[in-house]
């Protein structure tokens, strides 16, 4: 990674400003991936390597070596480091045919996520970037 610092473990950046984000983000903690789980408004964007336009376009898995997974391929890569039985649930996630209808899915819940439950106005303002 060129002037970037080495990271251990991956990271999952998310919307922090959108409660059902943030609630889903603490779920994942309790799952237990080994990465570090952050709102990208608290992020440092530049040593990750994206921008807050992508940040805030979908949730982010970003791999030591740099590699970022989107959306749902970013939850599949976060549940698939987690331990059993969430390991195999992101693994199933990634099939071709399942990770389709995850993909639409993912893009049915982030645009609607101000209508969930503790949806906020933010959440509204991010669908307009």
């Amino acid at each position: 990674m060129t002037g970037r610092a080495e990271r251990r473990c991956p990271t999952l950046v998310f919307d922090g400003d959108c409660a059902f984000c943030s609630s889903c983000a603490r779920l994942l903690e309790r799952i237990g991936p080994e990465a570090e789980i952050v709102a990208w408004q608290l992020a440092d964007l530049d040593e990750l390597g994206i921008t807050a336009e992508r940040a805030a376009e979908a949730v982010r898995w970003i791999e030591p070596d740099g590699t970022v997974r989107s959306g749902h391929e970013a939850i599949a890569a976060a549940l698939a480091a987690a331990g059993r039985p969430w390991r195999i649930a992101g693994r199933i996630l990634q099939l071709p045919l399942v990770s389709s209808l995850a993909a639409a899915g993912y893009r049915l819940i982030a645009r609607n996520r101000h209508r969930l439950p503790g949806g906020t106005p933010a959440c509204s303002a991010s669908l307009r970037r």
